[in-house]
């Protein structure tokens, strides 16, 4: 991802959604929302095949990370400590910008398809209140890498809230290691910027 070369982030996400979903994996109640973002991503790869521009495969993908990821607590959990010190507006638009940041990563990645596949691996793992779902996702050439995906009951719905890539590295953790600095006590103005810049360059690929 090369539109954020000063965020550890760009390596985590250019190999942890890399590849869409078998659309045969088996469905349960923890990997429903796995299964359905990744066959989303199937259609959005298509259709930028297919030469669909980048505004209208967002507009297709935006609801269903929306519906499949708790972002508001992956917003928040991104942000780390200093989250509770901002002012509710702050917080609001950065859930916002964060919503839109996440999409527009997802499509500028998924921009082509060349029959790369995924495996949802059962039986989920149990880690508390949460399931880990864990996946392996295989291009065309059969090279393959482990993708976990820890997913929590939001209000009756089971929800993304954290992706682990080889079972260890935390996407949530990578984003706050990468926000930290750009974060201060009461203050995520900076932060707020830069998530608008990296946006705006999304948008226009």
């Amino acid at each position: 991802m090369k539109y954020i070369p000063n965020f550890s982030l760009r390596l985590f996400l250019a190999l942890a959604f890399l590849f869409p979903v078998d659309a045969l994996a088996a469905t349960s109640t923890a990997n429903a929302p796995i299964v359905a973002l990744d066959n989303a991503l199937i259609s959005a790869m298509k259709s930028a095949a297919a030469g669909q521009n980048f505004q209208a495969r967002y507009n297709a993908l935006a609801p269903v990370v929306e519906q499949t990821y708790d972002l508001p607590l992956v917003t928040k959990n991104s942000v780390g400590f200093l989250w509770s010190t901002l002012p509710a507006a702050q917080q609001n638009e950065l859930i916002s910008l964060f919503t839109r940041f996440t999409v527009s990563s997802y499509v500028s990645q998924f921009n082509g398809y060349n029959g790369q596949t995924i495996t949802i691996i059962p039986p989920e793992k149990t880690l508390g209140q949460k399931k880990i779902v864990e996946t392996e996702l295989r291009s065309s050439d059969g090279n393959g890498i482990k993708i976990d995906y820890l997913v929590a009951n939001s209000n009756g719905t089971w929800k993304i809230d954290d992706v682990l890539l080889n079972g260890t590295i935390s996407q949530v953790a990578v984003h706050a290691s990468d926000f930290a600095s750009l974060v201060k006590n009461g203050d995520a103005s900076q932060l707020i910027s830069a998530l608008k810049a990296k946006i705006k360059v999304l948008e226009s690929s």
